[in-house]
């Protein structure tokens, strides 16, 4: 939990402070979130399919927006891990299925096995089967896994395969593309490699989607991109996540943590009603018809709290991909939001989830040395992952009409402002650096900065 050290003095006489003139000075908090903005924004793609970059990342590009892409990766071009069925060979499960029916027992191991039995249309029965056993129906699941092996035994099927249509909408994406997205500031992210129904896939299967993944994330990328995953159809299947949270730091579709509300896509408990919650992670996923009037009004809603998480899930743009949004309205929303990014954080999903983290676990102390305020800012996360700079609000004297930010070689001269409480300053430190120094500063320098 975020800790916080205050240290309350008495200005009169000190630093052109008036005679008998009390404040806080040396007072820092961590402000909730970064650049002390009301609010958090993350815009997400799902599926990576080939209008996501050409189509919607240009407008981004010009906006300057950030945004995460969960990719799929095994159809990406140069990727060491492609769709494979891990376990015994597929000839011996369906000879076994004429003698066997589908059960507890094996239904992870058949259902896993469903896309690579060597025939078309195999993929509508796997679908099918895991509609049903996610809705609680597992008789009815086993009972389709049935019906598929029964045509496979008969050979009524065409020889051959059948891929996922998101599959087959990424086509042409490749490995450099992704590193010079990265490059600008974009984050790529894991979203399996097939793209597969983890739901009814045994462990064996589900781990190579999840691992292999991560794998070729972390060759073609970097450890950085291998932080953020998004597990297929948004599912919080508890066996699911059982596996996928040790495999990644976080998921889209499930973040336990005490301090924060989460509201998936599909859920439709509203925000405001979580005042008591540090912070809340709202996931609303906008599809073909859904009005721009609601999607200004997610916006609006969280600029009229202050612990909101904006999560926004994309998938299809133009004519590729599930329930898409043309550009145009793409453009028309970018702009609604960029309109109000001096009140919103926005970032990718990664950044505000390493910030909210590293916010709660932190502690921040502060001492007067001589004329400088001395600050000193920890935590006890990775430093190797969890290095994103934290926003310190810290009371200074109300005669600091500008302020020398000194943190190891790195100097900022910041303008102060005012509150209720008194004369404060945003600036931006690096937790477990050198200690951060705050002086009077230069207003000729500062003047020159503008």
């Amino acid at each position: 939990m975020m800790k916080e050290l205050l240290l309350v003095v008495t200005i009169g006489g000190w630093l052109g402070g008036n005679p008998g003139e009390r404040s806080v000075v040396g007072d820092t908090e961590i402000t909730k979130w970064q650049y002390g903005k009301k609010g958090a924004v993350s815009i997400t793609y799902d599926d990576g399919s080939s209008d996501q970059f050409s189509r919607a990342l240009p407008i981004m590009r010009r906006l300057k927006l950030p945004a995460t892409f969960f990719v799929i990766t095994g159809p990406i071009a140069g990727s060491n891990y492609q769709a494979k069925f891990i376990g015994r060979p597929v000839k011996e499960i369906i000879s076994e299925s004429a003698n066997i029916p589908t059960n507890a027992d094996n239904f992870f191991e058949r259902a896993s096995a469903a896309r690579y039995l060597g025939y078309q249309g195999t993929i509508a029965y796997y679908d099918r089967a895991d509609a049903r056993f996610e809705s609680g129906k597992k008789e009815m699941a086993y009972t389709i896994m049935d019906s598929l092996y029964s045509v496979v035994r008969s050979g009524s099927l065409e020889p051959g395969e059948t891929l996922s249509n998101e599959v087959m909408q990424e086509k042409g994406l490749i490995w450099d593309s992704l590193k010079q997205y990265a490059a600008e500031g974009y984050e790529p992210a894991s979203h399996t490699v097939t793209h597969a129904h983890l739901a009814v896939l045994d462990t064996a299967n589900m781990l190579y989607e999840l691992q292999k993944s991560k794998e070729d994330i972390l060759e073609h990328l970097g450890a950085e991109y291998t932080f953020s995953a998004e597990v297929p159809y948004g599912i919080e299947d508890p066996r699911v996540m059982k596996y996928g949270l040790p495999v990644y730091l976080t998921l889209r579709n499930s973040m336990p943590e005490p301090f924060m509300k989460e509201i998936n896509r599909g859920y439709r408990d509203q925000p405001g009603a979580f005042a008591d919650k540090e912070y809340v992670q709202w996931q609303r996923g906008p599809i073909t018809r859904t009005t721009m009037e609601q999607m200004y009004s997610w916006v609006d809603t969280t600029l009229a709290h202050t612990n909101i998480w904006l999560v926004l899930v994309f998938h299809g743009v133009d004519d590729i991909g599930w329930e898409p949004l043309t550009h145009e309205r793409l453009d028309t929303y970018f702009q609604f939001i960029k309109q109000r990014d001096d009140r919103l954080w926005i970032a990718t999903f990664g950044d505000v989830a390493k910030y909210l983290r590293e916010r709660m676990d932190a502690k921040v102390q502060s001492a007067l040395k001589g004329k400088e305020i001395v600050i000193n800012l920890s935590h006890s996360l990775d430093p190797t992952v969890y290095k994103l700079p934290l926003t310190l609000k810290t009371y200074v004297p109300a005669g600091w009409k500008n302020v020398r930010v000194m943190q190891g070689d790195k100097i900022q001269q910041v303008a102060s402002e005012k509150d209720e409480k008194g004369t404060f300053l945003l600036y931006q430190a690096r937790p477990n650096a050198e200690e951060v120094k705050l002086s009077q500063g230069n207003a000729e320098y500062l003047k020159s900065k503008k």
